[in-house]
């Protein structure tokens, strides 16, 4: 495994990644990603850093909020609502 040459690799890689973590990429492109991966230990890191970020976000948006937090929210969006200078804001 070698380290990438330049950081335009590295930038222009790194799209790539998020694609192919999004899953928006051709069966084609995966290959090609998949190759570079195995081949360029720097953008390897990265696409285990940015796997390791949304588990983690998706570990933690799982979670329900609080409900005394939900309640909170929609009170303050029904003040705003109810607000006249909330009213005359759209004109």
């Amino acid at each position: 495994m070698s380290e990438c040459k330049d950081a335009q690799c590295r930038e222009e890689q790194m799209h790539r990644i998020y694609e192919y973590l999004d899953g928006a990429l051709s069966a084609e492109d995966i290959a090609e990603i998949r190759a570079h991966l195995e081949e360029c230990e720097t953008c390897s890191r990265e696409y285990d850093l940015e796997r390791l970020i949304r588990s983690a976000v998706r570990r933690s948006c799982a979670e329900p909020a609080p409900e005394a937090l939900k309640e909170s929210i929609l009170a303050k969006i029904d003040a705003v609502r109810a607000s006249p200078q909330t009213a005359d804001h759209g004109h």
